[in-house]
């Protein structure tokens, strides 16, 4: 049953973590409700975002690997590496000074119901305008551009509120293009989840026992193919639709959970 959990899990998080819906949030509910052992789960949440991040990495890797060979001699490429930096500092510094009072005190499916809601009638306001984002290739975001999304990634420290849409929406609003949005925030990820999941796990290193590698496995091999699929899915979905669909999702599911939590 228990590697049963950790697939279900694994696909959630595989799923959730590149669309506007909260990965975090889906995992607080989802491990609540099959009841997923206490001991085991912050570890295990945060070793499965790594099977994401690799799929990011796997997806994107002929442009990925291209701006590291073309970094040193090639301004352009070595700008883009250096404004997803920029972008990843200000949910670093923050998210270390305050991590432990966010898990203390907003790690619960009440604080996840509200956020689903918050940022659906958000996503839903901000749809209605017509942005006129024109930026249409990644490699041209600007130095303003990095540092809104940086700025607004500190929102997604917030369970249920959604690091995707805390970074691709305040892009398209700040001139980027939906596509180019979506790029830049799966280029994001890979340093901010990178960086809070193998701290994490590095803190808590004392409570890994060899009984769970299994588990661990399971879940990371999960959320990687999962998560493939999705950002195969998602770019395409970006480049015919809005976010609305999203929208009315995180309001219908926050309002069921705030009715059925007691």
């Amino acid at each position: 049953m228990l590697l049963l959990k950790a697939l279900v899990l694994g696909i959630i998080e595989g799923v959730t973590e590149f669309l506007p819906v909260s990965s975090t949030g889906h995992l607080i509910l989802a491990s609540a409700w099959i009841d997923f052992p206490q001991a085991q789960r912050n570890t295990f949440e945060i070793f499965i975002q790594l099977g994401a991040i690799l799929a990011v990495i796997w997806h994107f890797r002929a442009h990925l690997f291209g701006l590291l060979q073309r970094a040193p001699s090639d301004r352009t490429a070595r700008d883009l590496l250096l404004k997803v930096l920029l972008a990843f500092l200000p949910a670093a510094a923050v998210g270390f000074l305050v991590h432990h009072a966010i898990e203390e005190h907003l790690f619960s499916p009440r604080v996840v119901a509200m956020s689903l809601i918050i940022g659906g009638v958000a996503i839903l306001a901000i749809e209605r305008r017509n942005w006129g984002s024109q930026l249409r290739d990644v490699e041209a975001t600007s130095w303003s551009q990095a540092l809104i999304v940086g700025v607004a990634q500190l929102l997604s420290l917030i369970p249920g509120m959604s690091r995707s849409a805390c970074t691709i929406i305040p892009g398209m609003m700040g001139g980027m293009g939906r596509p180019a949005a979506a790029q830049f925030s799966f280029y994001l990820s890979i340093p901010t989840l990178a960086a809070a999941s193998l701290y994490s796990l590095w803190k808590a290193r004392s409570e890994l026992a060899g009984g769970d590698i299994l588990t661990l496995g399971v879940g990371f091999v999960a959320s990687f193919v999962a998560a493939l699929i999705v950002v195969r899915g998602f770019i395409h979905f970006v480049q015919r639709h809005d976010f609305s669909v999203f929208g009315v999702y995180r309001i219908v599911l926050g309002t069921l959970v705030l009715l059925l939590v007691r």
